[in-house]
């Protein structure tokens, strides 16, 4: 088994499991950790069907994704961490293609998300390979042991991740690392209740995003 966790942080979509799990373990060996809520029986289910690993994080208000994310790392020790979701598609030798950018100094390489302008420019990345000594040596820009802020609602961690990463020169990008994004915002699924309340959590992390980027820029 590869020296990789893959963290999936889960919210309801408990149909997306054995298509993601699919995915992922056709085209890599490495552990695999959904990160669940505490009553989302339907999910919890649903892993254990799959004979995977299940975290359970406590859910508050605000900052799910990255507060899994980090619990994930806490729980784990593998050297890479990839930080992914359940609406993805992995594509033959996207680990290959992202691992081949880690090279000195590099601690955090984007993927291929093959929706966003943006990350098909080169220019940010959605899901991202993460090492641990990346993490353990900095943790986010101000928060020692953090892989990601868990202030923002969702949206913006990858913008923080990204944007701190390229501050202190750790960022690399791997066109050919192609970990598809299968969100409505492409065409590549219906929407739900989670991805319609993406516009509201847009407009509630952007002010606290412009004032942390202050910190890397």
């Amino acid at each position: 088994m590869s020296d990789l966790v893959v963290l999936v942080p889960m919210l309801g979509r408990a149909h997306r499991v054995r298509p993601l799990l699919d995915s992922i373990r056709a085209t890599c060996d490495a552990r695999v950790l959904f990160l669940v809520s505490p009553g989302d029986v339907t999910v919890h289910a649903a892993v254990d069907r799959a004979g995977c690993e299940r975290l359970t994080v406590a859910k508050l208000p605000n900052g799910d994704y990255a507060r899994k994310i980090n619990a994930g790392y806490r729980h784990t020790t593998e050297a890479q961490l990839f930080l992914a979701a359940d609406d993805l598609l992995f594509h033959p030798g996207w680990l290959d293609a992202a691992v081949a950018q880690l090279g000195p100094g590099i601690g955090v390489v984007g993927t291929n998300d093959l929706g966003s302008p943006r990350v098909m420019a080169g220019q940010h990345a959605t899901h991202s390979l993460v090492t641990r000594s990346y993490v353990d040596e900095f943790g986010t820009i101000d928060e020692p042991g953090l892989v990601l802020h868990e202030g923002y609602p969702h949206e913006y961690v990858d913008d923080e991740l990204v944007g701190t990463a390229k501050h202190r020169g750790a960022w690399a990008f791997a066109a050919d690392a192609r970990v598809e994004h299968l969100h409505p915002n492409w065409g590549k699924a219906r929407s739900d209740p989670v991805y319609a309340q993406q516009r509201a959590r847009m407009r509630a992390g952007a002010p606290l995003y412009q004032q942390r980027r202050r910190l890397w820029t």
